[in-house]
Parts: structure tokens; C-alpha cells; sequence
């Protein structure tokens, strides 16, 4: 099988070989039809996070290289253990990559995604950029029936994050915030995230980028309004729209300028969900946690029945795909280029 593959960190990937994996167990061996290619991916091949003020998170320990990314997987079964009875050869799937150890109070809670174990689907174990992926078990292979199979491949990073994400937006009540929402940042995830944002709160987002066109595709979508994420006046703008700012707000961006716009434009009592990874450093001082009573919550992907509620969701047509280009597994290099220049809008998802 062939690889698109980390052989060295913060160098282009190279294509590796090697063989055909066979499944043992509940093991299920995936002919890759389309993979994702996520902002994370990035990190994964710099080999660090951006923490700001010249720090650095290393992520390159536990993994052998070449290692290979990808983790928005769909594809078709080729191969099963001997244990296997819920899938047959031939059947395709969405590939669930938020993989535990299977034995920890988190994974039995159906946390897998706070596993200390992690196996990871192109995080922590080989992924998605290869013809073919190996599945520790059938459980996380999803039906996707009646959804576009590059959409439903994405969906398991990009719209599992971002549902996740504005979930965090709800009380313990089922209660949602009163008023629109605010999303911050306008890649793959915060591009689905407004369609999302439709379907389970009832006001149309309001958006911010410092990207223009990125801001009109969101307005394409449905989004109410849009803001520059960069500009200060932007702030007031929304304050003065708002009434005195947002309930809540996502930040899908995850850097220091996107913090600070979706921290700044929440009302007194709102909150900030954090689900990005650009990086960088965020400060603030602690009177105003009191004074303004707002909260900070970080948000990780999502669980394997968010998966399940999100594919729901877009079977019954509440979410409609992003903008999806798809490219050949060769380009995987040029993709993640392109990615780290802001010269993407949606997704990019290869085809091996």
C-alpha cells in the first residue's frame, strides 16, 4: 500500500510503501476512498503547537516515523477479522479516528476522546493520507447512507468538531443561548460550524474572519452577519448590533487575535468555546472573570454518538456540506501548503 508520510519533521511529506495490513480480531482493513486535510495536520507535520512568547508544545514523542497523517477518513471494507460479524467486504463507511484504549473510566464513559491511551486515527497511529487504513475495530466504522461520501469522511473531524463545539453553547437544561451566536474563524470547521449553527439554534450566526473572502462565503451560507476579526471598530459593531454583545461565541480559530475578538464581543454572563489550534498565548486579567461573569471552555473534536447525532443531521438535510475540493493523494503536500497560506476555503479532501 501506498503512503503519503512524515519521514522527517517540518519537511514535505514523502510517499512510503509498505504492506497490506492484516486485520486480526475486530480489525477491519479500509480501502481509502477520500481523507481530509485538516489545520491539525499542520501541527502534526511541524511536530509542535504554537503556545506564544517563544514556547512550543513538542508532539513528536510515541510515534514511529514515517508516520502518516489523516484522519477525515471514508472508504470502502476489504478486509476483516475473524471476529468481525457487523460489516461485510465491499460495504463503505465513515471512519470514526477518535480512537481510545477501549478500557479507561473516560473510554467506557464514552469519552474516548480524553483517552491517555489514544490511538488516534492519523494522530497517534497511521491515518488516512494511503491507499489503505487499518481499524481497530468495526464499532467505529458509520453508516453514512444517503450522504455525499467526501462530506461524510469530513465530517468526522471538521463537522464532529464544530458540533461538539456549539453543543458546549447549551445548558445542562437544553437550554440555548438567547440571541445569535458568534463564530470566529471560517476554515473547514468554522465554515460547517455555521451550517451547524442553523440547524440547532434559532438565529442565524454572526461571523468574523480576517479573511473577506472567506467572510462572504460564510454569508453564501446563511450566515446573519459578518465581521472582521481583526478590526477593533468590528467589536463595537457587534456590541452595538447585539445590544450589548453575544451570548456566546466559538472560537475556531484557536489564535491570539481570534481569542480576543470572540472573548470581546460577549455580554456580560456569556461564554467562549475554544476548539482551535492555530496557537499562540491569551491573556487576561483575572477581576474581569467576576466582573463580566463570562466563561472559557475547550473543546476537543467530539464523541463517537456525536458522530452519529452529526451524520443524522445531514441525512435529514439540516446541514448541508461546506465547499469540498477534492485533489489526488500526490497533491497531499501541495494541499497542506495551500492550507497553511489561508488559500482554502471548505475543504480539501484526497482521493488515493
Amino acid at each position: 500500500m501506498l503512503r503519503q508520510s512524515i519521514t522527517a519533521y517540518g519537511e514535505p511529506l514523502r510517499e512510503t510503501e509498505t504492506e497490506m495490513p492484516t486485520p486480526t480480531s475486530r480489525e477491519v482493513v479500509i480501502k481509502v476512498h477520500h481523507c481530509g486535510v485538516c489545520h491539525s495536520d499542520l501541527h502534526m507535520q511541524d511536530g509542535y503547537f504554537n503556545l506564544g512568547h517563544d514556547k512550543q508544545l513538542d508532539v513528536r514523542a510515541g510515534r514511529e516515523l514515517p508516520f502518516t497523517l489523516g484522519h477525515e477518513i471514508e472508504g470502502e471494507v476489504v478486509a476483516i477479522g475473524p471476529d468481525v460479524d457487523s460489516v461485510k467486504i465491499g460495504e463503505h463507511y465513515a471512519v470514526y479516528p477518535w480512537i481510545g484504549c477501549g478500557e479507561c473510566s473516560s473510554c467506557t464513559g464514552g469519552e474516548e476522546i480524553y483517552c491517555q491511551r489514544a490511538q488516534h486515527l492519523g494522530i497517534s497511529v497511521d491515518g488516512g493520507y494511503a491507499t489503505h487504513v487499518l481499524v481497530p475495530d468495526a464499532k467505529y466504522l458509520l453508516d453514512y447512507s444517503g450522504i455525499d461520501p467526501a462530506f461524510a469522511g469530513a465530517c468526522m473531524c471538521s463537522g464532529l468538531t464544530a458540533l461538539s463545539a456549539l453543543k458546549k453553547l447549551v445548558d445542562g437544561n437544553g437550554q440555548r443561548l438567547k440571541g445569535p451566536i458568534m463564530i470566529v474563524g471560517l476554515g473547514g470547521v468554522g465554515m460547517i460550524g455555521v451550517e451547524i449553527a442553523k440547524a440547532i439554534f434559532d438565529t442565524p450566526p454572526l461571523v468574523a474572519d480576517i479573511d473577506p473572502a472567506k467572510r462572504e462565503a460564510a454569508l453564501a451560507l446563511g450566515a446573519g452577519a459578518a465581521f472582521d476579526s481583526a478590526e477593533r471598530a468590528d467589536v463595537k459593531a457587534v456590541i452595538k448590533s447585539t445590544g450589548g454583545g453575544v451570548s456566546g461565541s466559538v472560537d475556531f480559530a484557536g489564535a491570539e487575535g481570534s481569542l480576543n475578538f470572540g472573548h470581546s464581543v460577549l455580554r456580560k454572563g456569556g461564554k467562549i468555546v475554544v476548539a482551535g489550534l492555530i496557537g499562540g498565548h491569551f491573556e487576561i486579567a483575572i477581576p474581569m472573570f467576576p466582573l463580566r461573569a463570562i466563561g472559557i471552555q475547550g473543546s476537543f473534536v467530539g464523541t463517537l454518538d456525536e458522530a452519529r447525532e452529526l451524520l443524522e443531521l445531514v441525512r435529514k438535510g439540516a446541514v448541508k456540506p461546506m465547499p469540498i475540493e477534492k485533489r489526488a493523494l500526490t497533491e497531499a503536500n501541495k494541499s497542506l501548503e495551500d492550507l497553511r497560506n489561508g488559500k482554502i476555503i471548505g475543504r480539501v479532501v484526497l482521493t488515493p
